[in-house]
């Protein structure tokens, strides 16, 4: 049986910690600035973690990942 590859789209946008865990970048942070609180725009600049449902699936897309 042939090796998993490493899901390439995933691989782009997931980085793994230090602890073993994957960080991942918010979503509504490309336009409508205008439209947004300050506040929401300071939280969206830092990283954010991949959620408890989705990191053993997002995981298995980066099984070759070192």
């Amino acid at each position: 049986m042939p090796k998993q590859k490493t899901h390439r789209g995933s691989a782009k946008r997931f980085k793994r910690t230090g602890g073993g865990g994957l960080k991942r970048h918010h979503a509504f942070t490309s336009h409508m600035f205008a439209n947004k609180s300050q506040k929401q725009k300071r939280k969206l600049r830092k990283a954010g973690m991949v959620s408890k449902g989705d990191f053993k699936r997002i995981r298995q897309q980066l099984s070759q990942m070192k």
